[in-house]
């Protein structure tokens, strides 16, 4: 569990005094890598009693072709680019904005799978 404090010191390096204590809506979580393989997903309690569902695995994506005006399903081969981190490719982590190659062609991710609990692309160029 990671707190989402500000720091408990100054820039002139005096304190901050609390003005009330922790409370388990400031923990935040930790980073859960969203790999290829069959479709696994987390249920999480959110903030005011809502629900978040956190996708571990996925196999398949939603494509949206805006040459076509189409969305469609298709499934991902592999982590193409993904500027979040370049260790990301060799692992093949899905987040937000990276490069996949699906059956359809290369696609950017536009959805946070994390979050969303879904992987929605926008098809980029076709095979």
């Amino acid at each position: 569990m990671l707190n989402q404090f500000k720091s408990k010191r100054k820039y002139t390096g005096g304190l901050y005094h609390k003005a009330r204590k922790k409370k388990k809506s400031d923990l935040g979580s930790d980073f859960l890598p969203i790999k290829i393989g069959n479709e696994r997903k987390k249920i999480i309690r959110a903030h005011g009693g809502n629900r978040k569902i956190r996708l571990l695995q996925t196999q398949y994506a939603n494509i949206i072709d805006k040459d076509g005006k189409k969305c469609f399903k298709s499934k991902i081969i592999t982590v193409k680019e993904n500027k979040a981190n370049i260790h990301f490719v060799r692992m093949n982590v899905i987040t937000k904005g990276c490069v996949i190659e699906t059956e359809a062609g290369l696609a950017k991710v536009v959805s946070r799978p994390g979050q969303d609990g879904v992987v929605n692309a926008i098809l980029i160029s076709k095979k």
